[in-house]
C-alpha cells in the first residue's frame, strides 16, 4: 500500500471504523538517514490512534536507529515487513526475500525488540521458492511461513499478519488457508490472515478457512473505507447497508481536505488515485476516472462532484 496509506487516508479509515492502522512501509536506512520522504510518511494525526509504523530493509545498524526514533514518535506498535513482494525490495534481499533466510530475519526482530519497549509485529507471505525455479516446484523447493516462525521461536513478538500467498503469486491467486491455519498452531500469539479480502462477506469466510484472530484489509480498503464499518456490522447483526451518495460525496470531500490540510494542493495530484478509485462504480466511470487523474485543485474535485451529480442523477437522497 505505498503510496496510498498515508495519513489523509488512514483518517479517513479510522472515521469508517478501522480498528488499528499502519503507515505506508518505509525503509530502515532511509529512516536512519532522516530522508525527507521517509519522515514525511512517519508523520500521523492523533485521530489515528492506534497507529503502528510498518518498516522493511536489512541493514542492522539502519534497523537499530529506525527502531528508536520510532520509539519517540508516539506510534502504538512497530511492524516489520517481511512479505512485500516488490522487485525494489527483493532485490535489495529484504521483505519477502528474508524468508529465504530466517536466521537473518531472527536477527533484525532481535535487534528491534532489544531496542524498543514498542510492541513488535510481522507481515509475511505463505512461502517462496529457494532460488527461481520452475512453477512445478514441490514443497522441498520452497521456504514456509511456517519454518519463518520456527525460526524465530522464542522471540516475544506481538502478532504476526500472514499474507495468505506466495511470493510468487503476488496479488493474484487463491489465498492459502491451510498455510495460515498451521501458522496459527504454531505461533505463540494472534495471527491475522490477508489477502484477497474485497466485499465484507470474505472476512467471515476467511476466519472460517483461516481460524486467525482477525484480518488485515489492504487494497480492499482503496476507494471503498467503509468495507471496516461493514465488516463489524456484518460480523455483528448479520447484515449492513451499502453506502449512498451523500456518503461518498463527503467521503471524498474529507479525503481530499485532509490531503491539502496535511500536503498542500500539491498532495492532490497524489490524490488523483484515490479519487479514481471513488469514482469507479458509477455509469460513465472511465469518463470521471479521466477527470479525476486531471485535478488539482479543490475546485477541480467540486467540478467532478457537480458532474457525476449532473450526469448520473445521483443526489443527497440516494
Amino acid at each position: 500500500m505505498e503510496g496510498v496509506t498515508d495519513t489523509a487516508f488512514r483518517q479517513i479509515a479510522k472515521t469508517w471504523g478501522a480498528d488499528v492502522v499502519y503507515t505506508e512501509f518505509t525503509a530502515a536506512e532511509a529512516i536512519f538517514h532522516r530522508a525527507r520522504r521517509a519522515m514525511e510518511r512517519l508523520e500521523f494525526n492523533p485521530s489515528e490512534r492506534p497507529v503502528i509504523a510498518q518498516i522493511f530493509g536489512r541493514e542492522p545498524e539502519a534497523f537499530v536507529q529506525a527502531v528508536k526514533l520510532i520509539g519517540q514518535m508516539g506510534f502504538a506498535g512497530l511492524d516489520i515487513n517481511f512479505g512485500c513482494p516488490a522487485r525494489k525490495v527483493v532485490a535489495k534481499g529484504a521483505g519477502v526475500a528474508l524468508l529465504r533466510d530466517p536466521q537473518y530475519a531472527r536477527r533484525l526482530v532481535g535487534l528491534a525488540l532489544e531496542n524498543t519497549t514498542l510492541p513488535v509485529s510481522m507481515k509475511i507471505r505463505t512461502s517462496i521458492r529457494k532460488e527461481r525455479q520452475s512453477l512445478d516446484a514441490n514443497q522441498a523447493d520452497v521456504h514456509t511461513a511456517v519454518d519463518f516462525i520456527a525460526a524465530l521461536h522464542g522471540l516475544p513478538v506481538a502478532a504476526v499478519m500472514v499474507h495468505g500467498r506466495s511470493y510468487e503469486q503476488g496479488h493474484h491467486g487463491e489465498v492459502d488457508a491451510a498455510m495460515i491455519r498451521q501458522v496459527k498452531k504454531h505461533f505463540h500469539g494472534p495471527v491475522l490472515a490477508n489477502g484477497g479480502i474485497f466485499t465484507p462477506e470474505r472476512v467471515p469466510q476467511m476466519l472460517s478457512e483461516t481460524m486467525a484472530d482477525g484480518v488485515g484489509i489492504a487494497r480492499g480498503a482503496w476507494g471503498q473505507p467503509w468495507i471496516f464499518q461493514q465488516t463489524k456490522r456484518l460480523l455483528k447483526a448479520g447484515g449492513y447497508e451499502s453506502v449512498d451518495w451523500r456518503n461518498l460525496k463527503q467521503t471524498i470531500i474529507d479525503h481530499a481536505r485532509l490531503v491539502v490540510k496535511t500536503r498542500g494542493e500539491r498532495g492532490l495530484i497524489e490524490f488523483r488515485k484515490h479519487l479514481a478509485k471513488y469514482v469507479s462504480g458509477f455509469p460513465r466511470a472511465s469518463e470521471f476516472r479521466n477527470q479525476a487523474v486531471r485535478i488539482n485543485t479543490l475546485a477541480d474535485v467540486d467540478e467532478l462532484i457537480k458532474n457525476i451529480e449532473k450526469q448520473t442523477a445521483v443526489s443527497e437522497s440516494d
